[in-house]
């Protein structure tokens, strides 16, 4: 008797990226779930699914830009089967802070941030029940350019959240045999742009086709990349980003403020920070666990 195929859930399937990873899953393999708000647009994406792959298309429909749409695909999620989550569903409102209206802003925050992350912990659940599971988060190179954001500030600070999350929930999950990656594609050609009033036509020198980017992801993937940017030719640069951003943990929480800010401080004592009995910071430099402790206890 054959196993039964993997099965992959994929948010803000019926175009561009997340469309894509559908059509390269399914021709690895996977039966899919496809979710998006437009269930029109999912029915034509299964049926071509299915003639293409003859894989097994389950059709999720729900908004993720509320509440009630996260709860269906969380309830979804919680049935326990999905082997491979991959996190795609957001949107991009261009232009100036202070020109967002207050709902644009909610609903890009909620989309981007919190249903991205409730939807990732509902699957971060189950596999870690069942020992496996993968979750890809699609981020962008935003999450690293915020002074120069080429959507919006906003957008840039829910990526950059994304990215955080993924590297904390990889760290939280490695031994526990779930996979996470971040994926942060570079300028690529989908509809986004014409949603969020971009005219994309400016930087199609530097627009990536969404074929190549889902491509290149997946490779990063394969190669057990936590994070992946297709655009990067040297790697090393980002290696060296992260050296340099571990350099800098012993320095962000210490008891005596900088020497460069003239305060005087209230006490030059060496004490330890304790934590269930454990010193894990001094003045003399913290560990991450010490940062977590100093700021529970409201020090830093």
């Amino acid at each position: 008797m054959s196993a039964s195929p993997p099965i992959a859930l994929i948010t803000g399937a019926s175009t561009g990226i997340g469309a894509t990873y559908a059509d390269r899953l399914a021709g690895r393999g996977y039966d899919l779930i496809i979710n998006a708000r437009d269930s029109v647009k999912l029915q034509e994406r299964a049926v071509e699914l299915a003639d293409r792959h003859g894989s097994t298309v389950e059709i999720l429909v729900a908004d993720l830009s509320n509440p009630t749409g996260v709860d269906a695909v969380v309830r979804r999620i919680e049935r326990g089967d999905v082997n491979l989550l991959v996190n795609n569903a957001g949107v991009a409102v261009a232009g100036p802070l202070v020109d967002m209206s207050p709902q644009e802003l909610d609903a890009m925050l909620q989309l981007n941030m919190i249903s991205a992350a409730r939807v990732a912990q509902a699957a971060a659940k189950t596999m870690v029940a069942k020992g496996r599971g993968e979750i890809i988060n699609i981020a962008s190179i935003a999450a690293l350019t915020a002074e120069r954001p080429g959507v919006s500030i906003g957008y840039s600070a829910t990526k950059a959240f994304l990215l955080a999350f993924s590297e904390g929930l990889d760290l939280e999950l490695g031994n526990k045999g779930v996979f996470v990656q971040a994926v942060l594609p570079g300028i690529t050609r989908t509809p986004i742009w014409g949603k969020s009033g971009i005219d994309l036509e400016p930087l199609s020198d530097r627009a990536m086709s969404v074929e190549d980017m889902v491509d290149a992801a997946l490779a990063g993937f394969d190669q057990r990349e936590h994070v992946t940017i297709p655009a990067l030719a040297d790697a090393g640069l980002w290696e060296n980003f992260q050296t340099h951003r571990r350099a800098l943990y012993p320095h962000l929480s210490l008891r005596e403020p900088a020497r460069r800010y003239g305060v005087a401080p209230l006490t030059t004592a060496k004490v330890g920070v304790r934590d269930r009995g454990h010193v894990v910071a001094t003045a003399g430099g913290i560990s991450m666990g010490g940062l977590i402790a100093d700021l529970a206890d409201g020090d830093a």
